[in-house]
């Protein structure tokens, strides 16, 4: 296939998928950081990814409370933009065991990066939000989100003369998780 063709399909299609996984990581984190759905964001979130989520939860059940329908339907998205990618680039054959465990990887590889950046916009907008206006309703979701990763840090780094640091640090550690991925 001619690589200008290739290229423009991955774009139509990695255009589509990386939106909906990202919404399907937002609604496994909220439900994981019990994040209410009661808000403009939460009903967003559920009103476009139930038509994927519900069919797929009568078939792979939650997890010790967590969401797996909505991770899993994520990854077999990344592993569909994985498949095309690696099809539309390689000349291999691309069922053999070997090109199908590295399209496995690739989508899990991808996932891992979509997450990571789904978390440095949500620290970058706490920052924003906490810095501007605390006291916006959006600033209890983002908070909720973020919580459990700036938990850990803020019991290592107290504010700075009533500045907290630690989205900061949050944010330089997931570059370098960005990088080691």
């Amino acid at each position: 296939m001619h690589r200008t063709f290739a290229e423009v399909i991955v774009l139509i299609v990695d255009t589509c998928v990386t939106p909906l996984t990202v919404l399907l990581l937002a609604r496994f984190f909220m439900q994981w950081s019990r994040t209410p759905f009661d808000n403009q964001i939460g009903g967003f979130v559920l009103r476009l990814t139930n038509w994927l989520v519900l069919p797929l939860r009568r078939i792979v059940p939650a997890i010790r409370g967590f969401d797996s329908a909505s991770l899993l339907a994520a990854y077999l998205l990344q592993i569909l933009l994985a498949a095309l990618m690696i099809s539309l680039a390689s000349t291999y054959e691309l069922f053999t065991v070997a090109m199908m465990l590295m399209i496995a990887a690739n989508g899990l590889r991808f996932l891992l990066r979509v997450s990571v950046y789904l978390f440095i916009v949500l620290l970058v907008a706490q920052a924003m939000l906490s810095w501007f206006n605390p006291y916006a309703p959006m600033n209890r979701l983002v908070g909720r989100l973020t919580d459990p990763l700036l938990r850990p840090l803020r019991r290592i780094v107290p504010p700075i003369s009533n500045i907290d640091v630690t989205p900061l640090i949050a944010i330089l550690l997931a570059q370098i998780v960005l990088i080691l991925v």
